[in-house]
């Protein structure tokens, strides 16, 4: 049972990746987009060339500074921030996120992500192509 557990994520992968090779057809949740915060433009700039330089994903876009309102130690802050959206394989996330946490200069950075589930199917591919398998 509990080898069963434990291999779960790998066969429902290999289920995807066959379903996708019959098929044709994108399967939802392949990819996704992931959220990272940043200081500003220099460390985004930063994070997101090595997350290019590892593979870890095919496009990250930097988003311009944006005003952003949090608690912190039980302080209501303010801050401008940039936004990293890096589009991945939902398979690369954690390995992702524990990049962006080794080389991140916030104490609890944000790495956020969502699962894509519709999109052009061409473009989709392309970001198959451009992150390596596991």
């Amino acid at each position: 049972m509990t080898l069963s557990l434990l291999m779960y994520p790998m066969l429902r992968s290999l289920a995807l990746q066959l379903h996708s090779a019959i098929t044709g057809s994108y399967v939802s949740g392949t990819h996704s987009i992931v959220f990272i915060n940043c200081l500003n433009e220099q460390i985004a700039k930063d994070i997101a060339r090595g997350i290019m330089d590892k593979k870890l994903a095919a496009y990250v876009n930097i988003l311009p500074k944006s005003s952003a309102l949090y608690f912190w130690k039980g302080e209501l802050e303010e801050s401008t921030e940039i936004l990293l959206l890096v589009k991945t394989r939902t398979s690369k996330i954690s390995e992702l996120s524990n990049y962006v946490r080794s080389i991140h200069p916030f104490e609890i950075p944000e790495v956020i992500s969502l699962p894509i589930d519709q999109g052009n199917p061409l473009y989709l591919k392309w970001i198959g192509e451009n992150v390596p398998r596991d």
